[in-house]
């Protein structure tokens, strides 16, 4: 095997994240000057929810107009100030109509003191000091009214308005990856994943949520639950079939970690499945722990998560950062049932691993035994002795709290179409790019999707190609031809436990055009591969 080759096979290896950085490093060095790197690797949409920012820098305008009142002294100003503080935003909103954001700020301000029924001045009042920044989070977990607005955003998107699931306690965190840190964390800590404990989860999915788990103080049993559905088309669906589904019958299995719509196939579960697992817990596995990482959920109509079908089990986990475009600005949510099975098993537990865990939070009440699951989770995050210091920024919630209440005005869902129609209009370009029909999966989100090249050469391709490819090549070849000759970046889909010869597009990054060069750039590469195997054949 020639080097550059060799090298390139033992960087199929690692992280699909660090491979990236590889194929960029190679794509920058053989960019001509006419052409432009197209990096389709990582999923930062290239939209922004503007409207709510609008109203978050109007709100910022306000606050500190409020904090000068209190006490102005040129750079130095005081800390804003309760009494009255609903009836002059008002007045300042009537005086300041023309200015970005004010009408929407209005409205959202409204919708908690008509909808939600808030005291006017405790509620402006948390916005306008949260936004200040000068307090700590209080209470740590989440401030209370934006928790209630943030909580009917997430009843509405993951829950399709179904109360019937009951209501679930919130804790803010810096997105969905700091969420599953924090859920692993305390869910060793307190002993209900202890280490070596068998676990499944749903593949693919995105790497990190494999790595936690194999970490050496984990060293988890991992089950893997894979979509291998086909279609009788022969393509792949991304479904889960029942047999795969029933490995949860096993109790062995502590807990169940997934990704709802997948990454990277991006399709969510369909209800068929859901059912099964539903079936399946209440009858042989009612302790499984679910943690289901939705993030995806808001780009299919109609989602469902599993928070809403099984509350009592299923910890909920939500990042901001695709719908409204704020990556950078580090905003999830964990969700809890008031109800749920991880309270019910830390009471369960053996007499001194109780006693371990009281001595632990016994800084945090006289009570620790009846501190609950979230609470604990809270602690955690925070070494438990620094408790009194936890919790997300306080302009980090308020900006949560105006995307949630700027997302249920719209009634209409016009923003939500917008972000859907953006995904399925790149989904079209790429499979024209790449001449072939578009796929019509149910339940697809089309924030990604995942290209199965050895399926795609034995249906597009004449016999024996594909086993000429497969023996000769790997697909980091493929990886790497692209990087190299067309200066396009996509990851392989191995590394999310994706078929060996699958690849991630990312369809939220780039702008529409480019979906097509990739498409014709990707078929290039397998028709200069082909071309090779004929000319070899002719030999």
């Amino acid at each position: 095997m020639d080097e550059p080759k060799k090298e390139r096979h033992q960087l199929d290896r690692i992280s699909p994240f660090e491979l990236k950085d590889k194929l960029i490093d190679l794509a920058k060095g053989k960019m001509r000057i006419t052409r432009t790197m197209l990096d389709a690797g990582r999923g930062n949409p290239n939209w922004i929810a503007a409207s709510p920012r609008e109203a978050f820098f109007a709100l910022g305008q306000f606050a500190i107009t409020e904090s000068r009142r209190v006490w102005d002294e040129g750079d130095l100003a005081g800390m804003p100030s309760r009494v009255g503080i609903a009836d002059r935003f008002h007045q300042y909103a009537r005086e300041n109509q023309q200015v970005p954001g004010i009408p929407l700020l209005k409205d959202i301000i409204d919708y908690g003191i008509m909808k939600k029924q808030f005291e006017a001045d405790a509620w402006v009042y948390e916005l306008v000091d949260g936004i200040i920044g000068d307090n700590y989070p209080n209470p740590d977990r989440m401030l209370v009214r934006t928790e209630q607005v943030v909580h009917d955003f997430l009843l509405r998107e993951m829950c399709g308005q179904d109360t019937a699931c009951g209501k679930f306690d919130l804790f803010a965190v810096e997105g969905a990856t700091a969420a599953m840190c924090y859920i692993f964390e305390s869910l060793y800590k307190n002993h209900l994943l202890p280490k070596g404990s068998k676990i499944a989860v749903m593949v693919p999915i995105f790497p990190p949520y494999i790595e936690i788990p194999e970490l050496p103080n984990n060293d988890y049993e991992l089950i893997r639950i894979e979509a291998s559905e086909i279609s009788d088309k022969g393509q792949r669906t991304w479904q889960y079939p029942d047999e795969e589904i029933e490995k949860l019958m096993d109790k062995d299995i502590k807990a169940l970690f997934l990704v709802n719509p997948s990454n990277p196939p991006s399709v969510s579960i369909k209800k068929e499945t859901i059912e099964q697992i539903i079936q399946i817990v209440q009858q042989d596995n009612p302790n499984l722990m679910i943690i289901s990482d939705d993030v995806y959920g808001t780009f299919v109509e109609g989602f469902r998560s599993l928070m809403a079908d099984l509350p009592y089990n299923t910890i909920g986990v939500y990042s901001f950062s695709k719908y409204f475009g704020v990556t950078g600005w580090r905003l999830g949510t964990i969700a809890i049932n008031q109800t749920n099975v991880f309270d019910k098993l830390i009471q369960e537990l053996q007499a001194d691993e109780k006693a371990l865990l009281n001595k632990r939070y016994a800084s945090l009440t006289r009570n620790p035994e009846e501190l609950t699951f979230i609470d604990r989770m809270v602690a955690d995050s925070r070494d438990v002795a620094m408790n009194h210091t936890a919790g997300l920024s306080t302009p980090q919630q308020v900006q949560m709290a105006l995307f949630s209440v700027f997302a249920l005005l719209d009634t209409n869902n016009t923003y939500k179409q917008k972000t859907m129609d953006i995904l399925h209009r790149r989904m079209n370009l790429l499979y024209e790019g790449l001449e072939l029909p578009k796929k019509h999966l149910p339940n697809d989100a089309d924030y990604y999707t995942e290209i199965d090249l050895e399926i795609w050469c034995n249906n597009h391709y004449e016999k024996g190609f594909t086993d000429y490819l497969k023996e000769n090549y790997k697909p980091v070849d493929i990886l790497y031809h692209l990087a190299e000759k067309s200066s396009i970046v996509l990851l392989s889909g191995e590394g999310f436990l994706a078929p060996k010869w699958s690849i991630r597009v990312s369809l939220a990054n780039l702008n529409d055009e480019a979906y097509s060069s990739i498409g014709q750039e990707l078929k290039k590469v397998l028709d200069d591969f082909v071309a090779e195997w004929k000319e070899r054949n002719s030999k």
